[in-house]
């Protein structure tokens, strides 16, 4: 794989607001492009779960991409079986994964329901350095965002944002269930693309110091700034408060 230079600055997020189609539709021709970026070896995709995937995925499953190229890891997992209805995984699978035909040798599911988590972030950390290399460099980290401001299950004041990483053991969300995996942020901002999405009202308040608080401690704020190459898709209603807004 090839990435831009790990000394290169991070640059201003790109702020882009329209209805959820906009949203969608952009979403869509920005993965589209990254892949088919020239690189070596397959194009490695970090996804979340939540209203993201709800939204946007089945429009994903219908990209013009050769998924037999594709590696498809998660952002975070709940330690929940892969069955249950709040696991990211069968989210995906259902709207995305299946729908696609992506091969399933090509996506890396997280083990939340692993009795020893600690242990289960240790494989996925292999198995992540082992196609994207140590320290892990993915190519496309998609993100939501929490009314709290935190991104994958990296909360605001929890200890986990300041670890290293690069797959976090979490024991004590302050939200339900309290058991989680993660990638931690240093992985998460070292991606050659960052991208977040963010829905609805609920994030108005959040997203408007994400895009224009530069001292803000925000978990989903300090990934917006750290990262290189920043893309913020926010539709009209968590858009409104970020001063001039489309």
């Amino acid at each position: 794989m090839e990435h831009p230079d790990v000394s290169e600055a991070p640059a201003t997020p790109d702020v882009r607001i329209g209805d959820r189609a906009f949203v969608v539709e952009t979403l869509a021709a920005d993965i589209e492009a990254e892949a088919n970026r020239p690189r070596r070896g397959a194009f490695t995709i970090a996804i979340p779960g939540g209203s993201v995937a709800r939204v946007c995925f089945s429009r994903l499953a219908t990209l013009a991409l050769d998924w037999s190229m594709v590696e498809v890891f998660w952002v975070d997992e709940r330690a929940v079986s892969q069955t249950d209805a709040e696991s990211n995984y069968r989210l995906a699978r259902e709207l995305w994964l299946e729908p696609a035909g992506i091969p399933a040798g090509r996506f890396h599911r997280m083990m939340g329901e692993a009795p020893d988590l600690e242990r289960a972030a240790r494989d996925y950390a292999d198995e992540l350095k082992a196609i994207a290399g140590d320290p892990p460099r993915i190519d496309y980290v998609l993100l939501g965002v929490g009314e709290d401001g935190h991104v994958a299950s990296l909360f605001p004041g929890h200890p986990a944002l300041f670890d290293q990483g690069p797959v976090l053991a979490i024991e004590d969300a302050p939200v339900p269930p309290p058991r989680r995996l993660s990638l931690s942020l240093p992985v998460l901002v070292s991606a050659a693309r960052v991208v977040m999405v963010a829905f609805g009202t609920t994030k108005a308040r959040v997203m408007a110091e994400v895009a224009g608080d530069p001292g803000s401690t925000l978990p989903a704020a300090q990934a917006a700034r750290r990262a290189r190459r920043c893309l913020l898709l926010i539709d009209h209603e968590a858009g409104a408060r970020v001063e001039g807004r489309g």
